[in-house]
């Protein structure tokens, strides 16, 4: 059987007397999108940002290509390949869109931001952002100010950003929140595509988008898993039906 590409071992997190993560197993295939799900509070968001090293777990360990990455500062976890959305877009309002992403290429390159040269001087920072905004949706917006973009925009830009790391594993948190029904399908559509290109974790609310996406889900309830598999099984686990697919439909 082929190794994990992201492995989480009895990870363990607790805020004063509330427990986040409660021993929590998890294996993330090297291909394809694996979904975690669970109602507000589980500790999705807090898993999250252990495995990208923006909280530090008190127990457990987290592996990604079979190195222990535990203990390692957010920046070498994305040198190693893993990059993340977040449930609020995080952008350069002033920069525009092309000097968001180009800023993201330098970056990645090792290049300090001190010395980070206007994009109009550097042709190949110039080339790459634009492919990476092509890709995503986001060509034509390449010479607007982050700030004007709406919402949508914004949001596939973050996702842009987080390719411009070149990842292996994309962490995306809710990148459905806040859209409108034409503005999410959209999104789907761009997480299908890039579904040959890197792994992804992807942290949604949206049932629907969920079950179209993912070839793996997790159902994290009080921070751990109770169940993982493919939608079909997850779907018809009755202990994942009570603890919030039925609680989602009876909220409908």
């Amino acid at each position: 059987m082929t190794e994990p590409l992201l492995e989480v071992r009895q990870l363990f997190k607790h805020f004063g007397g509330v427990v986040a993560t409660d021993r929590l197993d998890l294996a993330v295939a090297g291909a394809g999108v694996h979904a975690l799900i669970g109602p507000n509070g589980a500790g999705k968001t807090t898993l999250i940002a252990q495995i990208c090293g923006e909280i530090e777990p008190d127990g457990g360990r987290i592996l990604f290509a079979g190195r222990d990455i535990t203990a390692a500062p957010a920046h070498e976890r994305v040198a190693l390949g893993l990059a993340r959305s977040f449930q609020i877009t995080r952008i350069f309002g002033r920069l525009t869109a092309r000097d968001n992403v180009a800023l993201a290429v330098q970056a990645r390159s090792g290049s300090s931001m001190r010395f980070w040269r206007p994009v109009a001087a550097d042709r190949a920072l110039r080339d790459e952002a634009d492919a990476i905004l092509a890709e995503t949706g986001m060509g034509p917006s390449a010479a607007r100010l982050a700030a004007s973009l709406p919402h949508a925009e914004q949001r596939r830009l973050e996702v842009a950003l987080a390719l411009a790391c070149r990842p292996a594993l994309l962490l995306l948190d809710e990148p459905l929140a806040g859209m409108g029904a034409e503005e999410a399908q959209d999104m789907v559509g761009l997480i299908e595509r890039l579904k040959g290109r890197t792994a992804i974790l992807l942290v949604e609310h949206d049932m629907d988008a969920v079950f179209r996406l993912a070839d793996v889900i997790s159902v994290l309830v009080g921070g751990s898993v109770i169940a993982s598999g493919s939608p079909r099984a997850v779907r018809e686990n009755a202990e994942v039906r009570r603890a919030y697919l039925g609680e989602e439909e009876a909220a409908a």
